[in-house]
């Protein structure tokens, strides 16, 4: 396997990645562009897109603004609504996999930025009949988040005829380098379908042996080109205009508005998935099993990018992190209605086996040391200096939940201030 000799990404990023003459691949080139670009007049042409899109008579939102309870949901209503002053309305789908964080993170973002918002949280039954589905068809447990998030923005904003959906960070862009920041990508159905929907929409889950109807998955499907004409949808991502630090941005969110981070199980990272007890867990597992790496692999490399690490200080983290194991297995299963068995069963038939064989006990186990590979193929002549010591990342308290811990939550009750 090769690996980029300044960072931790592999070959096989199923995002696409390249390699330069020097070994340094195109993730890390993009990534320069943070430090070489001029964000002043970026940021200029930000106000001049946004102040466009104003509601001068005051009759409906300016924009929408997709959030959670964890990401970079915080940062990104700040910068709309109190550096630009736009009236956004707030959109949010239950992924159904709460967290006690996740939900008090919410609830406080909604009134610390005194916001109207919407949730769409479609038949429990519904998304489990999906779930089963797509672990059988691809290999995820995600898909009706990844789905429902990036879907049910775009709804809303043509049924309320707002045309101006702002994101934060373009995936592409701020991890594989797919584009410049110059480029000024936007949401499109293409790309949506491509990646974040691993090339399924909605109206290919249909199907008899699943029990998938059509009324199961209309809460998923993306409104027509005629629809998004008639509105003028538009989709920015913010990380085209603004030096993205996803870091600094939560604890700057955690200083000025008490945003809470959590531990993780499988990553260092305790601000980005706060919300969602399988993402950097069961999710997580599933994502080592078909590419190798994990979401620890993620972070420390943006953290080496951001040069607040070395590369041999990633690495660690990812030896210690990648075989980590899951602790909400037993919860996502309950819920889904499969036992263990079938749950193994059927996540193996994607496992790669580019990397994974079987042993003489019928175990599964690496053909190769990834690990080994990945630590001796970088290079200092080309590694970034350092202009940060790396710290952990900050753990706050929880504040005191009216919910229970480890159960499930559908819609939780909220927090005591």
């Amino acid at each position: 396997m090769r690996y980029c000799k300044r960072c931790l990404y592999p070959e096989n990023h199923p995002l696409n990645i390249t390699f330069d003459e020097e070994g340094v691949c195109s993730g890390c080139r993009v990534h320069e562009e943070k430090d070489s670009l001029d964000w002043k007049p970026r940021g200029e042409k930000l106000k001049k897109i946004l102040t466009a899109y104003k509601n001068l008579s005051g009759t409906n939102y300016d924009c929408i603004i997709p959030v959670s309870g964890a990401r970079d949901s915080y940062f990104i209503v700040h910068t709309v609504k109190n550096v630009y002053g736009m009236n956004p309305l707030l959109v949010t789908y239950n992924k159904q996999y709460n967290t006690a964080e996740g939900i008090r993170n919410l609830a406080n973002l909604r009134i610390r930025f005194d916001c109207d918002i919407m949730t769409l949280t479609v038949n429990p039954e519904t998304v489990k009949k999906i779930t089963r589905a797509t672990v059988r068809k691809m290999g995820s447990i995600y898909w009706h988040c990844l789905a429902g998030q990036t879907v049910y923005p775009v709804q809303v904003a043509v049924k309320f005829k707002i045309p101006l959906i702002i994101w934060g960070a373009q995936q592409g862009v701020d991890q594989v380098g797919m584009f410049s920041h110059l480029d000024e990508v936007e949401m499109t159905r293409k790309y949506r379908k491509e990646h974040d929907l691993m090339g399924y929409e909605a109206e290919d889950l249909i199907d008899d042996f699943d029990g998938i109807n059509e009324n199961d998955i209309t809460q998923f499907k993306y409104p027509d080109d005629k629809e998004l004409e008639r509105v003028g949808i538009r989709g920015i991502y913010l990380n085209n205009y603004i030096r993205w630090d996803s870091r600094a941005q939560h604890e700057k969110m955690i200083n000025e508005f008490e945003y809470k981070t959590g531990e993780q199980s499988r990553t260092f990272d305790r601000y980005n998935d706060v919300d969602c007890f399988i993402y950097s867990d069961v999710h997580d597992y599933i994502k080592y099993i078909k590419h190798g790496y994990g979401k620890v692999t993620d972070h420390a490399t943006r953290e080496i990018r951001l040069r607040r690490m070395t590369r041999e200080q990633g690495t660690k983290l990812v030896k210690e992190f990648c075989n980590k194991p899951v602790r909400h297995l037993e919860l996502f299963l309950k819920w889904l209605g499969i036992t263990e068995n079938s749950f193994h069963y059927l996540i193996d038939q994607h496992r790669n086996h580019q990397f994974w064989h079987r042993n003489e006990n019928w175990e599964w186990e690496l053909k190769e040391d990834l690990l080994k590979q990945m630590e001796v193929q970088g290079d200092q002549q080309i590694a970034l200096s350092q202009i940060e010591t790396y710290s952990p990342f900050k753990l706050t308290g929880k504040g005191e939940s009216t919910d229970r811990e480890e159960q499930y939550i559908l819609i939780g009750k909220g927090y005591k201030y």
